[in-house]
């Protein structure tokens, strides 16, 4: 199998039939899989992918809404194909695009191609202007410099794609993820159309989920592997900190001034008492990270390829 395009939709039956048409059209001379999840839809999504699914389709219905990162994972989970192309079900994404990117990557040696919307079809204050925002955010915290985070029309070798890990809702960092992987991924410019039948799952209401979850991925980009890296440091520049007021503070004490009504004295006990809690934070969290990769036989590193000349 060449190609499993995979689909998460949610309440999208009135985009079903042009979405198998346009399948079909654009991916005629590849051989390929078309991977539809169902993320809990309430109207007649799953009937009408069930009664318009063309052959070398797979519909997975989840029982009940999980998300869009669930979704696209549990699809990904399921597809068999040399190439994994993702892309949303209502159609603003173009599958005639799929073609040239898989061309990029075959030609260019890469891992992944992420596709960025050319002439975006979205309301500029709700949608736009966010997303221009939190694609800044992303890109300057990460050091992941692509222009388009939002963009689900992506192509990946199968091996990255069965490998990224995607939980909670980090289908907004695949690109972060890509490079934690190690691949190679390029940007390239693709067709974006206004949504025809339904309505947007997103809006404003996203951007706190955006934080909290550009955080972890900090977070996990730079301490993912070494958590008593950052903990420790802080831990201990917070306790020397706390140590040396007290110690000035006693000090005074001995030379005979009253320190019992000084704030910097309940900084001081404070800051000890932090600097104490960042650090057995950190023993906690190595203990958390040793124990993810030896109970399930993990390694802390990909293999790309061995040459072995014996």
């Amino acid at each position: 199998m060449k190609l499993s395009v995979v689909i998460p939709v949610m309440n999208e039956a009135e985009n079903i039939r042009p979405l198998f048409d346009a399948l079909s059209e654009a991916l005629g001379g590849i051989e390929h899989e078309i991977v539809l999840v169902d993320d809990g839809s309430s109207d007649s999504t799953v009937s009408e992918i069930t009664r318009l699914a063309p052959p070398h389709s797979k519909l997975i219905v989840l029982n009940k809404n999980y998300g869009q990162t669930t979704a696209m994972a549990a699809g990904i989970d399921e597809a068999h194909g040399e190439f994994i192309a993702t892309m949303d079900g209502d159609l603003q994404n173009d599958p005639a695009d799929i073609p040239m990117m898989i061309r990029h990557l075959e030609e260019k040696g890469l891992d992944v191609v992420a596709g960025r919307r050319a002439g975006r079809q979205d309301g500029m204050f709700m949608r736009k202007i966010p997303s221009k925002i939190a694609n800044a955010l992303i890109r300057n915290l990460t050091n992941v410099h692509i222009r388009d985070y939002g963009c689900t029309l992506k192509v990946f070798r199968k091996e990255v794609a069965k490998n990224l890990g995607l939980y909670g809702e980090l289908h907004r960092f695949i690109p972060v993820l890509v490079q934690l992987y190690g691949a190679k991924m390029e940007e390239v410019d693709v067709r974006h159309h206004a949504r025809r039948f339904g309505q947007s799952k997103y809006g404003i209401g996203r951007t706190l989920r955006v934080m909290s979850d550009l955080l972890f991925m900090v977070f996990f980009q730079k301490w993912g592997q070494k958590p008593m890296h950052l903990f420790g440091t802080l831990g201990f520049l917070t306790l020397f900190a706390g140590f040396g007021i007290d110690l000035y503070l006693l000090a005074v004490k001995i030379l005979g001034q009253e320190i019992g009504g000084r704030p910097l004295l309940t900084l001081g006990v404070i800051m000890t008492f932090i600097g104490i809690q960042l650090i057995t934070t950190g023993f906690i969290a190595e203990f958390i990270m040793r124990t993810y990769y030896e109970s399930q036989n993990k390694k802390p590193y990909i293999i790309k390829q061995i040459v072995d000349k014996d």
